[in-house]
């Protein structure tokens, strides 16, 4: 999961992979004007794809927006400022480019967030689980029928390795009991990920799923969120290129998609989900308690006021 891990990985890649043109296809990316997001832009958009930056800050989604355009030479790059936390907005967003654009082959969920001390966001959900887990499965859930209608689509989502040693704790889905830790938190909600993933994977056979590990990579979010890791790490980190490979490998290759639907991916290969004699294995009660979960929250948040016209065939569906 180091740089030395991806050196070593890299010697198997099959460079004829990536040789490829995605003229036409489009590609959203959350998370998009900084480290894995903004070097899977960068890509994508010199592969000739049509890209769908979505950023929470404008001025540094500009700033990355020319700097991939200059860098491209293709202007196929378009700014969208939504903050992934903010869940009811998400659903907005969503809900109008559904019906903006014809279709929409690849979404990729990589932006995300750990803060560590318990805060809400405007919809009274937490703020991590509300950009990792809610804003991950709202955006998702409400896209899928523009995906569907689309020639090879796919999903891919961005989680961590962390999430290895956490099981799905679907008793307390917004961290409210014993003591607030930003990480555990954060490893909860890439488990939250990977559930979600092989679930999607199970009811959308249409589309392709995944969910990867990009490995330690030197990153904004990384040294921001976890500077004691990434000062001890040091040059033991992998540049945002090689973590961002995978998720490329994911979106743009066609040995990617005769993969199987749902798995988690690390340095281009299906790997466990679970680590060996694991006890972070689900029931299927608790997963099926999750998912009911997700959607009635999900359905809280984005249900019209009484005065709303939101009724009937347009309806939000979480199902």
């Amino acid at each position: 999961i180091t740089v030395n891990g991806y050196e070593a990985a890299s010697k198997d890649f099959e460079p004829q992979d990536l040789s490829v043109s995605v003229v036409g296809r489009s590609f959203m990316i959350t998370g998009a004007n900084s480290g894995i997001g903004r070097a899977t832009a960068m890509t994508i958009a010199k592969k000739g794809g049509t890209v769908h930056m979505v950023c929470r800050n404008k001025d540094k989604a500009e700033e990355a927006r020319e700097d991939i355009v200059n860098q491209s030479g293709n202007t196929e790059v378009h700014v969208h400022v939504v903050d992934l936390s903010e869940t009811h907005k998400v659903w907005e967003f969503a809900e109008a480019f559904k019906k903006q654009h014809p279709s929409l082959n690849v979404l990729i969920n990589n932006a995300g967030c750990m803060v560590h001390k318990r805060e809400l966001n405007a919809d009274g959900l937490e703020k991590n689980f509300a950009t990792n887990t809610m804003g991950v499965y709202i955006l998702t859930q409400t896209l899928i029928p523009l995906l569907q209608k689309s020639r090879d689509p796919r999903v891919i989502t961005v989680s961590s390795g962390g999430m290895l040693v956490q099981k799905l704790r679907v008793d307390d889905l917004q961290s409210e009991k014993g003591h607030f830790d930003g990480v555990m938190v954060y490893a909860q909600n890439k488990r939250q990920q990977v559930v979600l993933t092989e679930q999607w994977a199970k009811a959308n056979p249409i589309i392709h799923f995944s969910v990867m590990h990009p490995g330690w990579a030197d990153t904004p979010a990384v040294s921001t969120s976890m500077p004691q890791f990434h000062h001890m790490m040091g040059e033991r980190l992998r540049s945002v290129e090689q973590g961002a490979d995978t998720v490329v490998w994911l979106a743009l290759s066609r040995a990617a998609a005769r993969t199987r639907s749902g798995q988690f991916f690390q340095d281009r290969r299906p790997v466990a989900a679970h680590l060996p004699l694991a006890w972070t294995r689900s029931s299927a009660e608790e997963v099926q308690s999750f998912m009911s979960q997700l959607e009635t929250l999900a359905f809280s948040v984005v249900q019209p006021q009484p005065d709303g016209e939101l009724n009937g065939p347009s309806r939000p569906q979480f199902v």
